[in-house]
């Protein structure tokens, strides 16, 4: 791996040299660089310097100006306006730069984290012996994304999948399979997630229709709460049934989404009960929590109810049951102490973000989180309908993710159809297409939207070849491929000595922000960028279709290997990036 510095790094350096030598007080300041439409780069930071320093912008300008030297890097520098500096770098630089990231395959110049650390991803939390729906979706597409940007840039990820089970729940259902052992019974054959989350369902329905009917049945399951709790092994091993049952269904949604999660990963509400007394102790110990009307509570000044009244968090009822901060306090202390995670990020609906606060705050004040341990809410918004309304069916029951997923694809498989004879696709190569396209089109339209805002979700829109869409990039990364079967002999080569055209220029020089781009997204967690860029690159390589001709035979050779070679380094950039959201590039559509 050869990590490759930006060209905006290297203007900046250079124009932090020239500061500091017109202004020895201005070592270490920033210039501030920014792309531009006046000129490559924009540096904006004399402004402050100048007024700090009570001396005039533009003179200041001037004098830095004075001390860059042009060369291999800088073209031209000018002052423009009241103090700003605009700078155009050299063809020579920029094909260069790129040619150094186009030899850098599996990275592309990419260069690792300055001091990468260790990351708990808490996301994909669906809940056992139940359906999952659309709003199981947004967790699991951007913890999924935001895990792979982060392993990307050099970080130690451990991903934690905190599925719902355990609870009181669960008692009415172990009951019922007690008595009726055969239920989920397979005889070692293979069942689907489709007839899992059936079997399921069906046990779901007839056990709530005894425990409703049966006041003895009623008594007998909450006795059997109580026996799981207290870990009675033969209720453990008919709970465990559950577990499993729905293991099969949501490793079968999660391949719908074309998405791997290991068991070893999933560790469920279950996989901290052995910690939640010590973590209650600990608490009241340290005199964070304390008992309220026979409750373990944690007051904040800032929480209060609209009668005015402070609201607790409740680690332990007055029952002596527990409740979910004490399952969430002993997963921080199990993923900061035995884990040694110096980052925790929860993918979570922003509806919980008062719970998360009084979590994280409750933590901090017991010392698990400090300095070197720190929690973050990556909050999510919600999925709307077009009306704009939380996404419902006709008959208002919320969407069931298999459902959504299948309808994805059925569209896009019709619109990789309608392309399929004039590329030559055969019709397994349409279906499996579909399904990358389909799946990639519910991505991208969750994952090009701010995490926080909520959406709306239109199928219509989301395959659409047009506009803000992943099947407008998978189709950009499809024609590179063609451009490159096309080309015959002719093979991708940089050729510094060319000059090249306004649009060579600006696809080779928003190509050289890959990197800094990544690393944006990582540090603020907002895969919603990297979308962005994504997007901004197909259209800055529809600018340079349009505009420079690859194969035309009116070209020199060398500018036909100086295209392939543009064209060749966008297409490895698409396809990094869109892997970094866990969507595909097919290479024919």
């Amino acid at each position: 791996m050869a990590s490759v510095t930006s060209l905006s790094h290297s203007v900046e350096q250079h124009l932090a040299s020239a500061l500091s030598a017109a202004l020895p007080e201005a070592v270490g300041a920033d210039p501030l660089l920014r792309r531009s439409d006046r000129a490559d780069y924009q540096a904006n930071g004399i402004l402050a310097l100048a007024k700090k320093a009570k001396a005039n912008p533009r003179e200041l300008a001037t004098q830095v100006v004075a001390q860059v030297v042009t060369g291999d890097l800088i073209k031209d520098i000018e002052v423009s306006g009241p103090g700003f500096l605009n700078v155009t770098i050299t063809d020579k630089a920029i094909v260069e730069n790129l040619g150094a990231r186009y030899a850098d395959a599996d990275r592309l110049g990419v260069p690792l984290a300055d001091a990468p650390g260790r990351t708990v991803i808490d996301y994909a939390q669906p809940n056992v012996a139940k359906e999952m729906h659309v709003g199981h979706l947004r967790s699991a597409v951007i913890g999924a994304a935001v895990t792979e940007i982060l392993e990307f840039t050099g970080e130690s990820v451990v991903r934690r999948h905190h599925i719902g089970d355990w609870g009181t729940q669960f008692g009415m259902l172990i009951q019922y399979l007690d008595e009726h052992p055969h239920e989920l019974d397979h005889k070692d054959a293979q069942v689907s997630g489709e007839e899992a989350m059936s079997n399921l369902d069906r046990l779901y329905k007839a056990a709530r229709r005894l425990f409703d009917a049966d006041e003895e049945f009623k008594t007998r399951a909450r006795r059997r709460v109580v026996d799981l709790q207290a870990g009675d092994p033969h209720t453990l091993a008919v709970w465990q049934k559950f577990v499993d049952e729905s293991k099969i269904y949501f490793f079968s949604v999660f391949d719908k989404l074309d998405m791997e999660i290991r068991d070893e990963d999933i560790v469920g509400e279950s996989g901290y009960n052995d910690m939640l007394a010590e973590t209650c102790r600990l608490l009241e110990e340290k005199g964070v929590a304390v008992r309220s009307e026979g409750a373990l509570c944690v007051f904040f000044d800032d929480v209060k109810g609209p009668d005015g009244n402070p609201v607790p968090l409740i680690v332990q009822k007055s029952d002596g049951g527990y409740g979910y901060a004490a399952t969430d306090l002993s997963a921080i202390r199990d993923r900061v102490f035995q884990l040694k995670a110096n980052s925790l990020v929860y993918v979570v609906d922003a509806r919980q973000s008062l719970h998360f606060k009084m979590v994280f705050e409750t933590a901090r004040r017991a010392g698990w989180l400090n300095g070197e341990a720190t929690a973050h809410q990556l909050a999510f918004g919600t999925v709307l309908g077009k009306d704009g309304k939380p996404f419902k069916t006709r008959e208002g029951e919320t969407v069931k993710l298999v459902d959504l997923l299948d309808e994805a694809v059925d569209r896009a498989t019709a619109v990789v159809r309608e392309k399929a004879e004039k590329v030559g696709l055969s019709e397994p190569e349409i279906e499996e297409n579909g399904r990358y396209v389909g799946v990639g089109a519910v991505k991208y339209a969750d994952l090009s939207t701010s995490a926080v805002r909520d959406y709306k979700f239109d199928l219509d829109q989301m395959v659409s070849l047009n506009g803000d869409t992943s099947v407008y990039l998978q189709y950009a990364y499809a024609r590179i491929q063609s451009i490159l079967r096309k080309a015959g002999e002719a093979r991708p080569v940089a050729h510094p000595e060319l000059e090249l055209a306004p649009a060579e220029r600006a696809l080779g020089l928003h190509l050289d922000q890959f990197g800094e781009t990544v690393h944006e997204v990582a540090a603020a967690y907002e895969p919603h960028k990297l979308a962005a860029y994504l997007y901004q690159l197909a259209s800055h390589l529809t600018t340079f279709y349009d505009q420079c001709h690859v194969l035309s035979a009116d070209n020199a050779p060398e500018v036909v290997e100086n295209r392939l070679f543009l064209v060749d380094l966008t297409g490895r950039t698409l396809h990094k990036g869109m892997a970094l959201l866990g969507i595909r590039t097919p290479e024919r559509l």
